[in-house]
Formats: structure tokens, sequence, C-alpha cells
């Protein structure tokens, strides 16, 4: 790539704990990769990301950072601005762009979880949790054996996680509320009470359910804390098909409005170049 360079494309760079997500936007696509993340964020750390999708910082007008450690990069590089966007607005830019949406809690199910209330002027920190994709291939690799995510996302869609969780059904006999019985009452409860021989799949169901519904029912609450009518989940833990089940079924108990847009892993990236692009709105 090459021009005068307020027509080159823009950049973004979302350093995450697991995943560091590029997109890259030229007035008319947005291009997205993602790769492993090494280390902390650095400038050659920046120009290594880029350069995965065949860019050089000197090919784009400008670079929008967020996620972690950001602050340590340099004001430049290569004679291109390095902007800083903090992120919790790029997560609640990112959430509400994918989906159309004006104002919505967005939770980013990355490595942890973070909630932010969105909107068009303001975009809060208002929950989150631990858990996320982290745990589960944390104690997939105690539990199942592996931390390939596509292995336990497979193995937990040929599994049943009532194997090794107890039901609300088998605890009271009945539905409670807008819940129905099969809902899990104890996630791993069957282990509590006595020896289970459960097989990988039937476990990485049940580490799939558990992380899924910790997630969902945390996303749901502090939406409707904060009276939004939407809840959206994005970030790398929707890209798998078990998980996004998980969250659909969550949202119907509960009666609550679930989004879960496809591409939710460049959410953050693509809130932060939203961010610069549009310097109306907070940073």
């Amino acid at each position: 790539m090459s021009g005068d360079s307020e027509s080159l494309p823009a950049a973004a760079v979302d350093f995450g704990a697991s995943n560091t997500d590029v997109v890259i936007h030229d007035g008319a696509t947005v291009r997205h990769w993602r790769v492993p993340s090494e280390g902390h964020p650095s400038d050659d750390r920046v120009r290594a990301v880029l350069a995965h999708g065949g860019v050089a910082p000197a090919d784009v007008r400008w670079i929008a950072v967020t996620g972690g450690n950001r602050t340590t990069l340099s004001a430049t590089l290569e004679g291109r601005p390095v902007h800083q966007v903090a992120e919790v607005q790029a997560i609640g830019r990112g959430g509400l762009a994918l989906t159309g949406l004006e104002r919505a809690a967005v939770a980013s199910a990355g490595s942890g979880t973070a909630v932010v209330a969105a909107g068009p002027d303001e975009f809060r920190h208002i929950s989150g949790t631990g858990v996320g994709g982290g745990t589960l291939v944390g104690l997939a690799r105690l539990l199942v054996g592996t931390v390939d995510p596509r292995e336990i996302d497979a193995l937990a869609q040929a599994g049943s996680d009532t194997a090794l969780n107890l039901t609300i059904g088998e605890i009271l006999g009945q539905a409670i509320g807008s819940l129905p019985p099969e809902t899990t009452a104890v996630n791993f409860g069957r282990v509590a009470r006595h020896t289970v021989e459960a097989s990988r799949q039937d476990t990485a169901a049940a580490l799939v359910n558990m992380v899924g519904q910790v997630i969902a029912v945390i996303a749901i609450n502090a939406a409707r804390a904060q009276q939004l009518t939407d809840t959206v989940i994005v970030g790398h833990l929707t890209d798998l098909p078990s998980v996004r089940r998980t969250f659909e079924l969550v949202g119907q108990y509960y009666h609550a409005a679930i989004r879960i847009p496809e591409g939710g892993g460049k959410a953050t990236a693509l809130g932060a170049l939203l961010t610069v692009m549009e310097p109306h709105t907070q940073r």
C-alpha cells in the first residue's frame, strides 16, 4: 500500500489477554485478523501484528490501540499517529456497531468478561467476572486434557452436561419461576454427591454450560440493573457454537433479549477504530 496519507486506510489493534485483533478500514470494507497475544504490547508487536495481514504502519493513516498496557506504546509509529482508546469505550462502541443498537449492555467474553453500559453519549463499566474463555480453556486442560477451543467445542456438542450437573427438576421436582425443570441447579453437583464416570464429551459439555451460564446471567442482570432492554455478547468465546447455544438458552429462560453478532471477536478493535473515526464520541 502507498499514497497520500489522507487516502490511506485506518487501522486498530486490540491487545487482549489471549488474542490480539486487528481491523483495517479502507472506506468501503473492514478486514479483520487475529494472532495469539505474546507478552506486553510494544511498538515492535504492533508492527508484527499488522505484518501478519500484509500491512506496515506506513500503509495506514493512523493506528488506534486498545486493550492491556497500551499506554506503553509510542505516540507515533513510522510517522503515523497512534491513538489510545479506553477499552470500555471500545467494547461498548464495537458491540453497538455490530448489532445496530443505540444502547445496550455489552459483555465482552474474552479470557475474562467485562460488561459495559453503552449508549450514544456514555460508556461505563458496570459489571464483569473472571469467568471467561480463559476459565473454559484452563479447566479443560485439567479435566479434558486439551486447550484447543475447537476441540472443546466439538466435545461439548457431542456430550450432555446433565451427566455431571444436577437439574432443577431433580432438586425441586418442578420448574421454578421462568426456569424449566431441565435448567442447571448445581454445576458439577452430581460429582459432589458421588463418584461419576463421565466421558470427555460430557465433561466438556458441563464446562461449557457452567462458563456460558455465568457470563450470560451476569450480563442479563447487569442490563436489567441499568434498565437496558438489550444484552449484547461479543468476544472470541462467541466463536464457539456450543457457547453461543448456552447464551441463547439462558436468554430464553430469563426472557431476555440477547444479541450475539457474527464476528464478535473483532468488536473491541472495531470499537476503537470507530471511536477515532468519529471523534465526537467519548474516549
